[in-house]
């Protein structure tokens, strides 16, 4: 079974360390991504999802009926809570991570480090004193050669590039 590359506008950005002086961002897929590639790739009927809690943690199998086995076949992993809905986030979070087992966005491990320097984005101090931004950014492009990332554009909600990865190469825009 293979399954296509992430699109741009399917791939989520969001901010994973933050100083005064740099920030950094990490690629994410959501669970309707994943829904919709199983849908298009194997049709709605054609897979299914389970949740079990094993040893207090939700595992999900994500199984595709494989018509020459005339069986299901089945591949699990290990959700971790989120920060917000805690049992919802885990049980979203091993879904996933059972697609990338899968092979859906599995590409989004070889992203680059994605690093911005202060002048790319706005930075303040929040009501608990830490170093915050509000800035969005999304993947304007993207290219993927035999599952890794070659290339990479993000700009921010202002239409700014604020990164660039070509061919190996991290350019900060300046």
């Amino acid at each position: 079974m293979k399954f296509r590359n992430l699109k741009a506008n399917e791939i989520e950005i969001r901010v994973g360390t933050i100083t005064e002086n740099y920030l950094t961002l990490l690629l994410y897929k959501d669970a309707r991504v994943d829904m919709n590639i199983l849908d298009e790739t194997v049709g709605q009927m054609n897979w299914e999802r389970e949740h079990r809690e094993i040893k207090g943690n939700i595992y999900c199998g994500v199984s595709i009926y494989d018509k020459e086995k005339d069986d299901w076949i089945t591949k699990w992993d290990c959700g971790s809570e989120s920060f917000t809905e805690k049992e919802k986030g885990e049980s979203s979070d091993s879904f996933k991570r059972a697609c990338v087992n899968w092979g859906i966005g599995r590409e989004l491990y070889t992203a680059p480090f994605i690093y911005l320097s202060e002048k790319n984005f706005t930075s303040y101090k929040n009501a608990k004193g830490k170093i915050a931004t509000k800035d969005k950014f999304h993947v304007e492009k993207i290219k993927i050669e035999d599952g890794t990332i070659t290339g990479l554009a993000i700009k921010n909600q202002n239409n700014k590039r604020v990164f660039m990865f070509n061919g190996g190469k991290d350019e900060d825009n300046k």
